[in-house]
């Protein structure tokens, strides 16, 4: 395969901004991108007059069956009051918003465009589990993989059982991951779930014996999360707080052509890399361990970026289900083949370790509102690159960055590398 160019042409972001994820019965996904736009535009430190923006992309899965409203993207310019700029909804499944990045990317370096909003939207809420579970299955190999009875829950399980015989893991280190993205999602005020599994299990707890009902005996997190009643089984090894939740949310990003990037910030983060790949479907694989596509995707962004795995400072990874960020942390080159969970275990990728991973809590814990998570993903970046992470705020010199953005098992994925130079 042939190897990465550099980009033609330099590409910044200079402003990024999300709604608050969570389930909201009273808002769509016009209402949830016009909250993300507003806050995009106030994080653009040296204003943003709205009409130099030439085209919007956004990443959407399947507002078709969440909302029953296709035709998305035009909508969205239109509540934003961007028409009649071109507008393009991208559907890579959850790697929707991340492709909207990398086609935001290429329009800028190949010199179509100067200015281009990337966004992505999802209302999931609307539906039942049930309604949900089916919609997102048809980013599976429908024919082949559905009538089999497998869900995304149980192709994770299949991913992660391969994962524990091959390698020695327990369920137990799974829960790592989920306690370090819960404990992220605590100090991220757009979080779903802003509290750590501790305090969930508090919460448990009080309600219990304000009800008048007898009291649970967890005594530690450990007792929570090994208890069918706190957190059960979905499709074992996974339990509860080893999956993602159902989320409405939208985010948003500017990015523009570095010759112009000082008329909007003096404090850009560069986008130096950008990969995509495709894959087979799971059940067309030969081993489940790994994830192929985005093992090429990184290759092909830490080529074109000319970085290392080694040089990342911290990444944002698609964490829909625990074991996807074990996965993800070897794929993109951080740890060995079997070190990812080791390496969780060991606070390696805690907030304060060697390599932080989703210090935004992930989509575990920050929510996953498929199409919006990948462009979510830059906003943290963006954010944690300028010091503007808050209480979750990396120490140190934040200077690289990545985001790994996965569509369904890994049929779809892309990568992408930031540098902030000043």
């Amino acid at each position: 395969m042939p190897k990465s160019k550099p980009l033609s042409r330099g590409v910044a972001i200079v402003g990024a901004g999300m709604s608050k994820f969570g389930a909201f019965a009273e808002k769509n996904s016009r209402d949830l991108f016009v909250e993300a736009f507003k806050e995009m535009t106030k994080s653009v430190d040296k204003g943003l007059d709205p009409s130099v923006i030439e085209s919007l992309y956004v990443g959407n899965f399947s507002s078709d069956q969440f909302e029953h409203q296709a035709h998305t993207a035009p909508l969205l310019a239109d509540a934003v009051g961007l028409t009649p700029i071109p507008a393009t909804r991208v559907e890579g499944a959850c790697a929707s918003g991340g492709l909207a990045i990398r086609q935001g990317v290429m329009a800028i370096a190949s010199g179509l465009y100067d200015v281009v909003l990337v966004g992505g939207a999802e209302k999931m809420t609307a539906l039942t589990t049930a309604g949900v579970t089916d919609a997102l299955a048809t980013a599976a190999d429908v024919p082949f993989e559905i009538p089999a009875g497998f869900t995304f829950p149980g192709f994770y399980a299949a991913m992660a059982s391969a994962y524990m015989h091959r390698y020695g893991m327990k369920p137990e280190h799974l829960m790592n991951v989920a306690i370090k993205n819960h404990d992220n999602a605590s100090l991220n005020p757009y979080a779903q779930f802003g509290v750590t599994i501790q305090k969930w299990m508090e919460g448990r707890v009080a309600a219990a014996i304000k009800k008048g009902k007898p009291a649970p005996t967890w005594s530690t997190i450990w007792d929570f999360l090994h208890d069918e009643s706190g957190n059960p089984t979905v499709a074992w090894p996974l339990r509860l707080f080893d999956c993602s939740p159902v989320t409405d949310g939208a985010a948003a990003v500017l990015l523009v052509a570095e010759e112009r990037m000082h008329e909007f910030t003096d404090h850009p983060i560069h986008v130096i890399g950008s990969g995509q790949a495709s894959g087979s479907a799971l059940h067309d694989r030969p081993e489940l361990t790994a994830i192929p596509a985005a093992k090429t995707a990184a290759t092909k962004a830490y080529e074109m970026a000319g970085v290392t795995a080694k040089d990342i400072r911290i990444a944002e990874v698609h964490d829909c289900f625990t074991i996807a960020e074990v996965i993800a942390s070897e794929d993109l080159g951080f740890f060995a083949p079997g070190e990812g969970f080791k390496a969780a275990e060991d606070g390696v990728t805690a907030r304060n370790g060697a390599k932080p991973i989703n210090t935004s809590g992930g989509l575990k814990a920050k929510g996953h509102p498929v199409g919006a998570s990948g462009v979510a993903q830059a906003v943290e970046v963006f954010k944690q690159m300028r010091g503007q992470a808050g209480e979750r705020q990396v120490a140190g010199d934040v200077n690289l960055a990545l985001t790994h953005n996965v569509g369904a098992t890994g049929s779809t994925c892309a990568v992408h590398v930031y540098e902030r130079r000043n």
